[in-house]
């Protein structure tokens, strides 16, 4: 058996996000599709992370385990021939048995991108969030450096449908099946023992860099933390457009992050503009 790291490049405008749906085209079931027809297995790719429905990513991570012989620059072409365009794998190694590409992760980075122009060209839009109206955009960038640190960011996290189910079935998350050999059955979350408990569900990531600048007609805003929550980026960037606007005063980013209720903070920026620019292990 050998565990295999894909470092890959994707434009999410055309996926139903990365985790795999039925009746949806996603990243996770194409690379699936992609591998099994190189190596005749049934196998389920893990991602460093899930992006939503049209988020972008310039160096994803995933893990997979094969018994497949193909060497690793082979497997790199293999993928990228049978892959969409859309998809592009940058490279492949094999790495030992324990590493993980989400439980192994130790920080990640984001980037959110807004088109500051009166026209965005109709090639860049589906890339950016075109918004030409006015913001305090200095302002922003102080409202940003109020997040890095350690908090509790449940005022930013949308709420994750798949992780309240399994809450309030008592139900701790297990590690997927990596592969499943043929009539062999998938690997199932299992309900937690009453000795065993459920470990607590934390909210709270350690932020180590937030920051804006423009960079040209855009503006883009870079996040590196340990973690991020479901839409914590995007929650992020729409509470510091109203910061921008001059709704929300710079001081009150900390009364947002206090109250732990998500409708302190505001809206869900675009998934448009936003990219996963790296993984740190």
């Amino acid at each position: 058996m050998r565990n295999l790291k894909v470092i890959l490049s994707y434009d999410g405008a055309e996926f139903s996000g990365w985790q795999v749906q039925p009746d949806a085209t996603t990243v996770q079931g194409t690379l699936a599709s992609a591998i099994g027809r190189i190596t005749g297995e049934k196998v389920l790719p893990q991602g460093s992370g899930r992006t939503d429905a049209g988020v972008h990513a310039l160096a994803q991570v995933m893990t997979f385990v094969t018994e497949s012989s193909v060497p690793t620059g082979n497997f790199l072409k293999a993928m990228n021939d049978i892959l969409p365009a859309s998809v592009r794998v940058l490279e492949v190694a094999e790495v030992a048995a324990d590493f993980h590409a989400r439980h192994s992760a130790r920080a990640k980075t984001y980037r959110y991108r807004i088109y500051r122009e009166a026209i965005c060209p109709p090639f860049l839009a589906r890339y950016v969030w075109h918004y030409p109206y006015k913001l305090a955009e200095e302002t922003m960038g102080r409202a940003a450096t109020l997040v890095v640190g350690e908090h509790d960011f449940t005022s930013f996290a949308a709420v994750d449908p798949e992780r309240g189910r399994r809450e309030a079935a008592g139900v701790r998350p297990a590690t997927p099946s990596l592969r499943l050999r043929p009539g062999q059955a998938e690997t199932r979350p299992h309900r937690s023992s009453p000795e065993a408990g459920i470990a607590a569900v934390s909210n709270v990531r350690n932020i180590f860099s937030s920051s804006w600048e423009r960079l040209g007609q855009e503006l883009v805003y870079t996040v590196r933390g340990s973690g991020f929550l479901h839409h914590m980026v995007r929650n992020l960037v729409g509470t510091f457009i109203l910061v921008g606007k001059g709704t929300l005063q710079v001081e009150e980013l900390m009364h947002i992050l206090a109250a732990r209720n998500r409708s302190a903070a505001g809206a869900t920026a675009p998934a448009s503009g936003l990219y996963l620019v790296g993984v740190e292990y």
